[in-house]
């Protein structure tokens, strides 16, 4: 028996048990039963401060993130990220948008580029993509409308590529406000759980 794969959920909807939180629950029910290891961790349970564009973090060289001065719990929530193998990133749709403590989580990983005072734009630190991803999100409007009218998605991808992670797959859930405490669907369901079986093996 190999080591287990460990697998990291980074949940930033504010309704425990909602749409969302239920789908990364699927995900990750599925990949134990496979053997991996999951932990889950709630945004809105972290600390973690907004970004004030000091740039402190992206003026070392290397390929090891940079250090950020803000003294709360983003460098431990990072560290959790970079022992796993693999990332589920979930959030429902606010605005068109991720929301808002899934965006200020993710315009921390300016520390993943290197980014020098002088320099036009920044670079990321490593191309290395060793670790996989999944996407969970959700909308009230209709799964494809909401895809097509936002950048939703590819934001989601662009920040588990700041994580070293190539997205393997996304699970959109349209039409997810409905009713007042609105399940998931069998269909649903069953795509949530293939995708947590595949994040249970090593590439």
């Amino acid at each position: 028996m190999g080591t287990p794969v460990k697998v990291t959920a980074i949940v930033g909807t504010y309704c425990k048990g909602g749409v969302i939180d239920s789908a990364v629950d699927e995900i990750l029910a599925a990949a134990k039963e496979e053997g991996a290891e999951a932990t889950k961790v709630y945004l809105i349970d972290q600390h973690v401060e907004f970004c004030s564009n000091c740039r402190t973090c992206t003026q070392q060289e290397g390929e090891k993130r940079g250090h950020c001065p803000k003294e709360d719990d983003m460098a431990g929530l990072l560290d959790e990220i970079e022992r796993s193998d693999a990332i589920v990133l979930a959030s429902p749709m606010n605005f068109w948008s991720v929301t808002a403590v899934t965006k200020r989580f993710i315009e921390r990983f300016v520390c993943y580029a290197y980014w020098p005072w002088g320099a036009g734009a920044p670079e990321m630190r490593s191309k290395r993509k060793n670790k996989r991803a999944i996407i969970v999100a959700s909308s009230a409007a209709p799964a494809l409308l909401a895809r097509l009218h936002s950048r939703m998605v590819g934001l989601m991808k662009s920040a588990v590529d700041c994580l070293g992670a190539r997205t393997i797959g996304v699970l959109f859930i349209g039409l997810a406000a409905l009713e007042q405490n609105q399940g998931l669907t069998d269909r649903t369901r069953r795509r949530a759980r293939a995708l947590g079986k595949r994040l249970a093996f090593h590439a």
